[in-house]
């Protein structure tokens, strides 16, 4: 099975895409942050670095993709699917051109037309973690990354707030595969082992629904 994990900038993805694999003895793709050599430069100057980092990630989760459908047993903690989010977001902010934003939609349909045409066309489920926007907060914080705290930019809150803000829509719409929404607010599966059980619980329900997972 394929499963990929959807939510905001620090919804808890990576902690329960790590849960996920460990608990169904899958491979796990994570989203290219640590290594990443543009990521630090956008937050220093979003105008100059939007479309260089925005066509980073689309590459990188392109690779991620194609090897995860390959292989057919894998848990991502983010997919290309949210990636025109993103770029959409960074456009409206003025952040990259019309220009910029049109050579990225054709090179983003282009690559899902080539996932069309794999062996494995689609995830089998999409898992959002759906959290306030006070835990989103609360959890970049906690993670600690020097340059996504609003401590040092105070301006980020607003482009957080932003982000937040299009995600139900965007959840909304996604068709691309069947699809969970968890809420991260009243399940806190980051720093409670129960409610992290009771989470696990939920995608082996739906995993069975879907005839997944015996």
């Amino acid at each position: 099975m394929l499963i990929v994990l959807a939510g905001t900038i620090g919804a808890g993805k990576s902690s329960l895409a790590r849960a996920l694999g460990e608990h169904l003895g899958t491979d796990v793709f994570y989203e290219a942050v640590d290594n990443n050599p543009v990521l630090d430069l956008y937050y220093q100057d979003p105008k100059k670095y939007a479309f260089l980092l925005q066509i980073y990630f689309l590459n990188k989760r392109f690779e991620s993709i194609k090897m995860a459908y390959r292989e057919d047993n894998n848990v991502l903690d983010r997919s290309i699917f949210e990636d025109e989010l993103f770029l959409t977001l960074n456009y409206k902010n003025g952040n990259v051109t019309k220009t910029e934003l049109d050579i990225y939609k054709e090179l983003l349909g282009n690559m899902l037309e080539e996932l069309d045409g794999m062996p494995k066309k689609r995830p089998d489920l999409l898992v959002y973690i759906d959290v306030s926007f006070e835990t989103m907060l609360s959890r970049i914080s906690q993670r600690g990354r020097s340059f996504e705290q609003i401590e040092n930019q105070p301006e980020l809150k607003a482009y957080y707030s932003q982000v937040h803000d299009e995600y139900p829509d965007w959840y909304k719409h996604y068709d691309v595969s069947p699809k969970l929404r968890i809420d991260g607010d009243r399940i806190d599966f980051v720093n409670n082992s129960a409610d992290l059980e009771n989470i696990l619980a939920q995608i082996d329900e739906e995993l069975r629904q879907l005839n997944l997972l015996n």
